[in-house]
């Protein structure tokens, strides 16, 4: 196995162009952690390396296959003639994540040039096992921030052989409703939000949190930085110089930059990031995205966080209450637009569009994700999960109209209630089927 000497040895002088996975040990702050390097001289050589600190045990992959791979081999995977495809699509749970990966011939530029494939529909329970083979249709195509080159990250959706999308195939439908001529005269836009939450591996609790406690009150009270001033995993952080990077309270920044990183790269339109109320929970938003490309864009931004995540020896949490008590919850907020909400005149439009959703609200509460009950209490920036309102500024609203909006006269509004864990094909194809072909009889 690679030692920490082997890493910091690495040539980085290309690491600009490649994403931090590709080179940082990435190590979770976690509080009952240990320096694992004590040698004062390599502390010196990894910050000038921008390498950080390990603060817990190293993950297998990065201290393992991967850097005996870059140390030994010494050739990156993008010089392979060949391409790497992996296919990615959703589980069985509609929340699972699952990939495969196959050799393909020359530059792929487009999903047609990728030919369908299969795989055991039985080991996900998509499918019983007398007749386990489920097809593959690539859908989408990313470069893969992880090997690069050629290489390409692909979305699919899932089929029986006869052709028949399986039941947890969200996108066929949601495609079917985008294909709709009146849906794509309005084009519609969308903007998702994706909250998350980042846990430590060998406990179900936050990044960054003391194990069997509390921080104080979440960013509305700072107090709570006191705390880790007193805290172990603080003083470690302190004695490693890791206190400037982590402003002792953005707990896995390095995760989220990194993620922030590849997605550029694999040509998602992921527009920004930001930390959340609750500590180490965070936000990326995707978006403006056309249509059935906003479904395809989180689910591969998704897949990306989560094999970098892996990469850290951390656990990505989509749970919309992933905390119980005076702490915020996570949601995926819909920000959405229409051709006739974007031009003059639009405002009565986004009006009348609210109103429809108002009438299909609980339609739409029972397809924004599971335990969103928990979320949607009328506490933490959310509405009651039983009751509908909107309101222009109000983020404790189903649907919020923001403040330049109502002063354009045109825009957008933000539905407010879908939950971390949904899924996009289903929110972003049930908002245009509402506002657009529902005719409200």
């Amino acid at each position: 196995m690679a030692s920490l000497t082997d890493l910091v040895n690495l040539d980085l002088s290309d690491c600009t162009d490649r994403i931090i996975a590709e080179y940082i040990w990435f190590a979770p702050l976690r509080s009952r952690s240990r320096c694992l390097c004590s040698e004062s001289s390599l502390h010196s050589e990894i910050r000038t390396r921008s390498l950080q600190v390990a603060l817990d045990r190293p993950s297998p992959e990065i201290c393992g296959v991967r850097a005996l791979y870059l140390c030994k081999f010494g050739w990156p995977l993008s010089d392979v003639a060949l391409s790497w495809a992996v296919l990615c699509r959703v589980g069985g749970s509609g929340i699972d994540l699952r990939s495969k990966a196959r050799t393909v011939k020359g530059p792929i530029t487009d999903p047609s040039q990728l030919p369908k494939w299969n795989y055991d529909g039985s080991s996900t329970g998509q499918a019983p096992g007398e007749d386990s083979e489920v097809i593959l249709y690539p859908q989408a195509i990313f470069k893969d921030p992880f090997r690069k080159g050629n290489n390409i990250l692909v979305m699919c959706d899932c089929y029986t052989p006869q052709g028949e999308p399986i039941p947890s195939n969200k996108r066929y439908k949601a495609a079917t409703v985008f294909s709709h001529p009146d849906v794509a005269a309005e084009v519609p836009w969308y903007g998702i939000e994706q909250e998350y939450t980042l846990l430590q591996k060998d406990v179900s609790w936050p990044l960054g949190w003391p194990v069997g406690g509390y921080p104080g009150p979440q960013a509305r009270d700072r107090s709570f930085f006191n705390f880790y001033r007193l805290h172990a995993s603080y003083l470690l952080a302190e004695e490693a110089g890791l206190c400037k990077v982590i402003n002792c309270s953005a707990f896995g920044r390095d995760v989220v930059d990194a993620h922030y990183k590849a997605c550029l790269y694999a040509g998602i339109n992921i527009s920004g990031i930001n930390g959340e109320v609750m500590p180490g929970q965070w936000e990326f938003q995707v978006g403006p995205s056309v249509g059935i490309s906003a479904g395809d864009e989180i689910w591969v931004a998704r897949y990306i966080l989560e094999r970098i995540t892996e990469m850290a020896g951390i656990v990505l949490s989509l749970d919309p209450k992933p905390i119980k008590g005076d702490w915020n919850g996570a949601g995926a907020h819909t920000n959405y637009s229409t051709k006739s909400m974007r031009e003059a005149g639009g405002y009565e439009v986004i009006k009348e569009a609210i109103e429809k959703l108002g009438r299909r609200h609980r339609e739409h509460i029972a397809a924004y994700g599971e335990g969103n009950e928990r979320r949607l209490t009328g506490r933490h920036e959310t509405a009651d999960i039983n009751t509908f309102k909107w309101g222009v500024a109000n983020r404790g609203a189903s649907i919020r109209v923001g403040r330049d909006t109502e002063k354009e006269g045109k825009g957008y509004f933000e539905d407010r209630r879908p939950a971390s864990n949904m899924d996009p094909y289903v929110v972003t194809g049930m908002i245009a089927d509402t506002t657009i072909l529902w005719k409200g009889n």
